[in-house]
């Protein structure tokens, strides 16, 4: 069964493995199907589920929370996001402003029905909004219960330690950061992590598994597999694009299996249990197209990778591996996207 991990400097614990719905539910994944695997991650243990509101334009939170209705509500840990484009899309359909946010988690429950989420995560940092303004606002949003506690994503070391720093003053609790990771992309490593450490925070990191490329399906010099993200019309093509074109990469990251096979994992595993062996990270978020596919994952928790074969990773990656922590920034909005 899948373990449980502390959620930053809290009382809150949450499943090592915590399922999420981003290009699936309501997009890749019919509904039939989203609800078969969700039932397999409680099959397995796994009681955190991740969504956020842009998610099919908010279609996948009403697919969770359709799945999740009549499952016991104070056995599951369930965690929404805000910042995106969501509806029309007007211009203040957007952004971390308190009338946003403010709306935004009025919207978020109605879909998940539910009272109250455990995490409410500003999805990206707002250049636009004050900081003030945002924290009080996710101070306001605890105060009226429908809240637990509050999260970011993909901010960077500097914006999480001026966050904090608000939360504290506003005496809430800003528990967890949430960003891409993996063996292939470690820019949290030199400050986001110091940061949170410092500030009292955890990782839940997405894409474990490089949206697939560590499950080692893609072969360099051969098309995507079909019926893969790679293949996907509908966004997952894009996202994965950037390491398909590179077949260095892809080489290397076939150096992986020997490793894998000692431990009895597969790939996907192996990459999966190698971001938990990061103290600071509290969970991995998998996502799932089948009900196999969340199975096969769970084998990832509480598994302990020796130094020696942590060592031969890095060595079999090398400079495949990318680590500049400027690349937060770099991939995050400048300007509040309309």
């Amino acid at each position: 069964m899948t373990e449980y991990r502390y959620l930053g400097n809290s009382g809150l614990k949450i499943t090592e493995l915590t399922y999420g719905n981003w290009l699936t539910h309501a997009s890749q994944v019919a509904n039939e199907q989203a609800a078969a695997c969700v039932k397999a991650a409680l099959d397995v243990g796994i009681t955190s589920f991740d969504t956020a509101d842009t998610y099919a334009n908010t279609a996948a939170e009403t697919v969770l929370g359709d799945i999740l209705k009549g499952e016991r509500r104070e056995g599951l840990e369930v965690f929404t996001k805000v910042y995106w484009p969501t509806g029309p899309k007007g211009p203040n359909d957007t952004g971390l402003s308190r009338k946003h946010i403010m709306e935004s988690i009025n919207g978020s429950l109605t879909r998940l029905q539910t009272d109250y989420v455990d995490l409410y995560q500003a999805h990206r940092y707002d250049t636009e909004t004050p900081l003030e303004e945002t924290m009080t606002a996710f101070a306001d949003v605890v105060r009226q219960g429908k809240a637990l506690y509050i999260g970011v994503s993909e901010w960077t070391g500097e914006q999480i330690r001026a966050g904090a720093a608000l939360a504290k003053e506003l005496n809430i609790q800003l528990i967890s950061s949430q960003p891409q990771y993996s063996m292939l992309w470690r820019v949290i490593e030199d400050e986001v992590v110091p940061a949170s450490e410092e500030s009292g925070l955890s990782q839940i990191v997405w894409s474990p598994v490089a949206q697939g490329v560590l499950t080692g399906k893609y072969k360099p010099g051969q098309p995507a597999p079909e019926g893969s993200r790679g293949t996907d019309d509908k966004g997952g093509k894009d996202m994965i694009s950037r390491f398909l074109g590179n077949d260095e990469l892809l080489t290397r990251v076939q150096k992986l299996q020997p490793i894998a096979d000692e431990l009895d994992l597969s790939m996907a595993q192996l990459a999966v249990a190698w971001v938990l062996q990061n103290s600071n990270v509290a969970a991995a978020i998998i996502g799932a197209s089948r009900p196999e596919q969340v199975y096969e994952n769970a084998k990832a928790s509480g598994v302990t990778i020796p130094d020696e074969l942590m060592t031969r990773i890095d060595d079999a990656l090398g400079d495949a591996v990318v680590r500049d922590p400027g690349m937060t920034v770099k991939t995050s909005p400048q300007t509040r996207p309309v």
